[in-house]
């Protein structure tokens, strides 16, 4: 009876080490891509809520002011480019971990370029990325080329503003307005407190 209980209590506790080391992998692992993992979620829910003509190969049309069969979010719609400074990168609608880590995100709350309103694009501050965005100044020509059309904005303004300012990079409707901005100083790594921010006004053809 003695022996078989103790093979009993025995068989329980090693029930219970490997259950420990089972939930502790899933823990680890779960730390490790749980970010990116999150994104995707949050990435999938919002492919399927933010239009309903998001269909695989219906194109955005411009029609006066207003964008008809807006990107999917998650899709590269556009290209940025700075000539002055050479740059030139694929952007993105939406922004998350994962459009940032491949390009310029495109704050999907502010205007598509052609809308009237205010753009907003983020991206990192590495040399890969937008790194070498303080290098523009004023009057430097921006361009984006859409899938449906060519619009070019001249910068007017540059300003380093805290995160916490949001105002100073306000959507509003009154005016086409493109706001570029990354992490200051170009190179921190981690958390920075202070934006970059360049500042274009639409140029009229």
């Amino acid at each position: 009876m003695n022996k078989k209980f103790l093979n009993i209590i025995k068989a329980a506790i090693i029930s219970l080490i490997v259950a420990f080391l089972f939930v502790t992998i899933i823990c680890f692992t779960l730390s490790k891509i749980g970010k990116e993992k999150f994104d995707m979620a949050i990435y999938l829910l919002k492919v399927i809520t933010v239009n309903e003509n998001n269909i695989k190969g219906v194109q955005p049309v411009l029609n006066g002011n207003v964008l008809i069969n807006y990107p999917t979010y998650g899709s590269k719609y556009a290209t940025l480019k700075i000539p002055s400074i050479g740059l030139e990168q694929p952007v993105y609608y939406g922004a998350n971990y994962t459009i940032l880590k491949s390009g310029i995100a495109h704050d999907e709350n502010s205007f598509f370029p052609g809308e009237g309103g205010s753009i907003i694009l983020a991206g990192h501050n590495f040399s890969s990325f937008l790194g070498s965005l303080p290098k523009a100044q004023v009057g430097d020509i921006i361009n984006l080329e859409t899938t449906y059309g060519n619009f070019n904005y001249e910068i007017y303004d540059t300003q380093i503003v805290k995160e916490t300012e949001v105002d100073k990079v306000p959507i509003q409707e009154e005016k086409e307005i493109l706001m570029i901005y990354t992490c200051w100083p170009i190179n921190n790594i981690g958390h920075a407190s202070q934006r970059y921010v360049v500042y274009a006004n639409l140029v009229e053809e």
